[in-house]
């Protein structure tokens, strides 16, 4: 018997090709998301399909937003960036979330990607209707749990709104002189209409 062939522990890798089992897994999870939508997939479900102990999905995702993620190629993960936004002061998460957006898609291949997948959000195509969602599952969810104000669902939409109107305009449509915009002028800006929304804090201090 060879080495390749010999019986793994459950949980674990193959050791002569991980990164083929992460891809099917992935491969799965995608073809599950497409036939059923976020709410109908399991962990479970997606090991099932590519034929690996369920062990292995979590020893490679920490749960089911990761596998969306990696099925669509997300660049950024803005839900993750929240839960260290959330733990700081509350008065900065505005700013926090528009900082942490605007520099991550500071990189090109970030960007490259980013822009794909919110033109892809905008349409029809199967990936349009994972890439949304991420957003309206974890994004969403997230904003809304901290909205605590009355109506916390409506809030956590009109801040995710100010936020996909900014990607839009600045990377899709290139907007000038929004495009070329400085980093912390857009902070300062935009990060206190975020902060409204969610908390009713006054735009101007």
């Amino acid at each position: 018997m060879s080495a390749g062939s010999r019986r793994r522990g459950r949980g674990r890798p193959r050791g002569d090709a991980p990164g083929v089992t992460r891809d099917a897994i992935v491969s799965a999870a995608a073809a599950e998301f497409a036939d059923h939508g976020y709410d109908g997939v399991s962990l479970r479900a997606v090991a099932r399909r590519a034929g690996v102990d369920p062990a292995l999905v979590h020893h490679y995702f920490e749960g089911k937003a990761d596998l969306l993620a990696a099925a669509i190629g997300a660049p950024v993960r803005p839900d993750k960036a929240l839960d260290e936004i959330l733990a700081g002061p509350r008065e900065d998460v505005g700013a926090g979330i528009v900082r942490f957006i605007v520099t991550q898609l500071a990189d090109d291949k970030n960007r490259q990607r980013g822009v794909a997948l919110i033109k892809s959000a905008v349409s029809a195509a199967p990936v349009g209707l994972l890439v949304r969602a991420l957003i309206s599952e974890e994004l969403l969810g997230r904003l809304t749990t901290v909205a605590d104000q009355p109506n916390p669902q409506l809030r956590a939409s009109l801040a995710a709104s100010q936020i996909i109107g900014l990607l839009i305009s600045r990377y899709v449509l290139e907007l000038e002189p929004l495009t070329n915009a400085d980093i912390e002028d857009l902070v300062a800006r935009l990060g206190p209409v975020i902060q409204y929304h969610l908390f009713d804090n006054p735009l101007v201090r």
